[in-house]
């Protein structure tokens, strides 16, 4: 900071003692939250060789720092912890939670001690990632750097550090201080900052659906399993979409549900899309999905049909007919396809009857391939079976 001091809460943080509950190696585990304060961003140091560049852009601007417990075991249980942090903070509108844009990051502590023992060794602290999944690649790095030390026979040094996720190594910036070192000191001109019971007590009846009873809600009144209530609801902009898409689901909410957790979060992650500027919308979802439950084209049609329609951003309507996709129903047609099939495949018709089912399978799959993928799948399975049992007396 160009002033030459940091403000932040001290003696007297903003929020004490708290925790939050995440799924970690063993089960359900709490994760102890110590402090949260208010204090101002500092500047930002990027380190190019010999040189240092200083980002001041966002020097001064208030922010809120989270100290959790050590109460963490493992990469992947940091990487829960943060992921579930960043989901309530976004769920109360009071962070963007854009991590490339540094609305949330961490600095992350590491120390090891030996198995069977409960004091932990001297810390070291990487500042300042901005990615769960290099959160996960930092902490393991650095447990691998201090496992080599101590197996050494040296001391691991209290140090801050950088993570390099190009290289994926660990960059010493500086010796760690010690909090003693800091020599606080009251800031003259900021009032003593008051927080009334009364005041608690409203926040409190203000406070949103947090992604947890909103999960709860999901599958009590959508029939969804718990596990896929957890991952739309883990997302605020997720939860809203897959709502707004159930809504006009002339279908079961299960069928909305695997749609937008396989094919539509697959392209999103593969092109670095947010759900927010999702091609399709959740109105043109539904649509979609709506002529799928009204039997005008088939599942398998549908992902092509989805396809058109996210690389074109046109309707569910307009994919099907640029496509010339349309789902055959027509008992008449299908049974003149089928009576072919069956025919011409006499060995499968005497394997089906003497009781390998799977065979069934073929006679199906040889019908839809005739038609295209457009004969009805009930409708097919149906009349395939038929012309199976009237010739099955005369072989």
């Amino acid at each position: 900071l160009p002033k030459g001091y940091q403000i932040t809460q001290y003696e007297k943080a903003f929020a004490e003692n708290g925790f939050i509950e995440i799924e970690g190696d063993k089960g359900p585990k709490k994760i102890g939250i110590e402090r949260i304060q208010i204090e101002e961003d500092t500047g930002k140091s990027t380190h190019e060789g010999e040189s240092s560049l200083i980002n001041l852009n966002r020097c001064g601007t208030p922010l809120i720092e989270i100290v959790g417990r050590p109460d963490i075991r493992s990469s992947k249980e940091a990487s829960a912890y943060l992921k579930k942090l960043h989901s309530i903070l976004t769920y109360l509108d009071i962070c963007h939670g854009n991590l490339q844009h540094g609305n949330f990051r961490c600095d992350v502590n590491v120390s090891l001690r030996p198995e069977g023992t409960t004091t932990l060794g001297t810390r070291t602290e990487v500042k300042n990632i901005n990615s769960f999944k290099f959160v996960e690649k930092a902490i393991e790095v650095e447990i691998d750097r201090q496992k080599k030390i101590l197996e050494s026979g040296e001391k691991v040094i209290q140090e801050t550090l950088n993570f390099d996720p190009a290289e994926g190594k660990i960059k010493v910036l500086r010796s760690k201080s010690d909090a003693h070192d800091y020599r606080y000191f009251p800031e003259p001109d900021l009032l003593p900052l008051v927080v009334q019971q009364a005041d608690l007590i409203i926040w409190r009846e203000k406070l949103p659906e947090l992604p947890e009873e909103k999960a709860r809600r999901f599958v009590s009144s959508y029939d969804i399993t718990p596990y896929d209530a957890a991952i739309l609801c883990a997302d605020k902009s997720l939860a809203k979409y897959f709502e707004e898409t159930q809504k006009n689901h002339k279908g079961p909410a299960k069928k909305a549900s695997n749609w937008i957790l396989t094919e539509l979060l697959r392209l999103l992650n593969e092109f670095n899309i947010s759900v927010e500027k999702s091609p399709v919308g959740p109105i043109q979802l539904s649509e979609m999905l709506n002529f799928v439950q009204e039997g005008r084209i088939s599942s398998k049609q549908a992902k092509d049909v989805f396809l058109r329609m996210y690389d074109n951003k046109i309707s569910a309507s307009q994919a099907i007919a640029a496509l010339g996709v349309v789902q055959v129903d027509s008992e008449e047609i299908i049974r003149l396809v089928a009576a072919k099939i069956v025919g011409d495949n006499l060995d499968q018709v005497r394997q089906y009857l003497s009781g390998r089912d799977k065979v069934f399978g073929f006679f199906v799959g040889q019908l839809m391939k005739e038609m295209k993928g457009q004969a009805n799948p009930q409708i097919a399975s149906k009349i395939v079976l038929e012309e199976i049992h009237k010739i099955k007396d005369k072989i």
